[in-house]
């Protein structure tokens, strides 16, 4: 497989590759065919599943890949724990996703406007050379670490700020700029990748803290990014990629609403990501769309139309050439059908979805797939036979969920050992589900979701008959004391 980041092999575009020296000495004295096979067991030990050769190895140390896909990123920090990506030798992500790639063509005189526009009409962004964007495009490169140290130290409502206050889009600041008649900056290179990085940054906070202490705030950059394409783009590629950032962000907006028990909020946030996704021709938008769309009806109680929308989904998604996306249809879809008592409609799904994972990842994943791996499915297949009543068999899933989850996603620690709390609870094993809920209780100084709430509510209700079990009590009177914080 290759990485997303895979560079032309035209002989003029070799001659720009700079060798990855760091990465090459990481190889040591094995040949480029036994590193590739220590990469694939690395994979197998985290869940991953990775078709790296020695082809691929020769690849990255020749320059080509200059960034590896999440998959690959995976499993290079698990071979060598303490290194990050650019002590391996690769670029940050966010210079070839997004923040421009430079050129040497400084023998070339410099374009005027309207020659740069004409010349590379029709081209992405990050394909424009870096000395020809214009001034106003290029400051916004000087202010991403700021933005990345607000963004960790102040939350979403200091992201917003940091992002957009340069653009004065800042809330609702473009849409009252316009109400007013006051000119708008014209929007370009710069303002799209403040949205994407808005994009990212929300889905990191969520991953590592929960949705509840992140909705409110959200709202602010998802109303700058709508505004920022009401302003309108001289650039069809600038336009596309604001549309996509514009609904990706509606998306994960939505996404801190309904895992904050918020379901209408949420609901309204997927219409508008789908609408911007039909509106701007955008499959993968609109599968995207879609998926949380079936999961959100899953979750509130409409399993029929999760199945719907998961079908729908797989439809649009069939051109994207992603198996694992199909896999993760397929589950959203597999859900639906336990919640309507399907135990057959269910298995077909489950067995679509672990044959499409077991194809492993390509470089058409989408980047917001980075939470799916082998513990998501597990996960995944733990609530379906929860729902349908199978308990035994859905703490099997869940228990294999978190031995197999990213310590990154600490959200997601906490959500499948609250599942694994409750399937053991419900399948006659208090002791077990106590210890298992009572982890969950040590994750909530760094997590905050209700979902998760809700869960371990549950299950205290299903444990209360056994309150006299020691490691019951105790449970139990933890749980008592962070509801009435709560």
């Amino acid at each position: 497989m290759e990485s997303s980041s895979a560079t032309s092999s035209s002989p003029s575009r070799r001659r720009d590759l700079q060798s990855n020296l760091a990465f090459r000495e990481l190889r040591g004295q094995r040949s480029p065919g036994e590193f590739a096979a220590a990469v694939r067991r690395a994979a197998r030990e985290i869940g991953e599943r990775v078709s790296c050769d020695a082809r691929y190895i020769g690849r990255v140390e020749a320059g080509e890949i200059r960034c590896p896909n999440y998959a690959y990123e995976r499993v290079f920090l698990h071979m060598f724990p303490g290194r990050s990506l650019t002590d391996l030798g690769f670029v940050p992500r966010s210079e070839v996703r997004g923040r421009g790639r430079a050129r040497s063509e400084a023998a070339q005189p410099p374009l005027t406007a309207e020659q740069s526009g004409s010349r590379h009409q029709g081209l992405l962004p990050h394909e424009i050379p870096h000395q020809e964007i214009p001034h106003h495009e290029t400051e916004n490169h000087k202010e991403s670490d700021v933005q990345r140290r607000a963004f960790m130290t102040g939350g979403t409502a200091t992201v917003a700020a940091a992002s957009f206050a340069p653009l004065g889009l800042t809330r609702d600041g473009g849409a009252a700029a316009t109400a007013a008649g006051r000119p708008v900056r014209r929007v370009g290179h710069a303002e799209a990748n403040a949205v994407e990085e808005a994009v990212r940054k929300i889905r990191l906070l969520d991953d590592r803290h929960g949705a509840d202490g992140l909705y409110r705030r959200a709202a602010a950059p998802l109303r700058a990014a709508y505004a920022l394409l009401d302003a309108g783009t001289a650039r069809q590629a600038t336009a596309q990629r604001l549309q996509a950032g514009a609904g990706e962000l509606a998306i994960s907006v939505g996404w801190l609403a309904h895992d904050s028990g918020r379901f209408d909020d949420a609901r309204s946030h997927y219409a508008e990501a789908l609408a911007t996704a039909r509106m701007s021709g955008d499959a993968a938008l609109e599968a995207h769309a879609f998926c949380n769309t079936a999961f959100l009806a899953r979750d509130a109680g409409r399993p029929r139309e999760a199945v719907r929308a998961a079908q729908a989904a797989q439809r649009v998604a069939r051109n994207l050439v992603s198996p694992r996306l199909l896999s993760l249809l397929a589950l959203r879809e597999a859900g639906g059908w336990a919640g309507l008592g399907d135990r057959s409609g269910c298995e077909r799904s489950l067995s679509r979805a672990q044959a499409l994972f077991d194809c492993g990842p390509s470089n058409a994943d989408p980047e917001w797939m980075s939470f799916y791996g082998a513990a998501e499915l597990e996960g995944l297949e733990a609530q379906c036979w929860s729902a349908l009543g199978d308990w035994s068999r859905a703490a099997r899933h869940a228990r294999r969920a978190t031995a197999l989850q990213d310590p990154h996603f600490t959200r997601n620690t906490a959500l499948y050992t609250a599942e694994l709390a409750d399937d053991l609870a419900r399948a006659g094993h208090p002791d077990e589900a106590s210890a298992a809920g009572l982890r969950v209780l040590d994750l909530l100084n760094e997590v905050q979701s209700s979902r998760v709430l809700s869960m371990l509510a549950m299950t205290a209700r299903v444990l209360a008959p056994h309150r006299r079990a020691p490691g019951v009590s105790t449970f139990l009177e933890r749980h008592r004391e962070v509801s009435h914080s709560a």
